[in-house]
């Protein structure tokens, strides 16, 4: 099920830090894609850029037929995460994750959902109840550029 959406960005600034970044539609490498560049800073309890969407307008998007995410990604050899959120989660900071690199060439990602870990929360995940999708530059200091050009939920 293709995912094609307007991603938004947010950065560490919502909670005071000082990361800088966009995200920007363009051609990269023959592909139509969101890309997010910019600078991680951990100063300040800082440390990430972010691209994300709501499925289903923030309500809840029963994933339970498919057994992961895929996307295509073309990025700067660095690692970024993949997080998910369900209705489970209610702060800011839980997610169910997992890391992927992003290396110079267009190459497609594939994340079973059994795969995702859940963060700072006792929840199960449950992809009957999906709500949002990101991918972060997160965690150290770093240069985000990442391009997706696709994603979608696979069987």
């Amino acid at each position: 099920m293709d995912l094609s959406t307007n991603w938004e960005y947010v950065a560490d600034t919502v909670m005071g830090g000082v990361s800088r970044g966009q995200a920007t539609r363009e051609t990269v490498d023959g592909r139509n894609a969101t890309r997010l560049t910019g600078n991680v800073s951990l100063d300040n309890n800082g440390g990430f850029v972010q691209i994300a969407f709501d499925l289903a307008g923030g309500d809840d998007f029963d994933g339970s037929a498919y057994a992961g995410i895929t996307f295509d990604v073309r990025g700067n050899g660095a690692t970024y995460d993949l997080r998910v959120r369900t209705r489970a989660l209610d702060r800011p900071w839980q997610s169910f994750r997992t890391n992927f690199e992003a290396p110079a060439e267009w190459t497609t990602v594939c994340v079973p959902f059994k795969a995702l870990v859940p963060h700072r929360t006792d929840a199960t995940f449950d992809p009957a109840t999906l709500r949002r999708i990101g991918i972060l530059a997160v965690g150290q200091e770093m240069q985000a550029d990442i391009a997706v050009s696709s994603i979608a939920l696979y069987r």
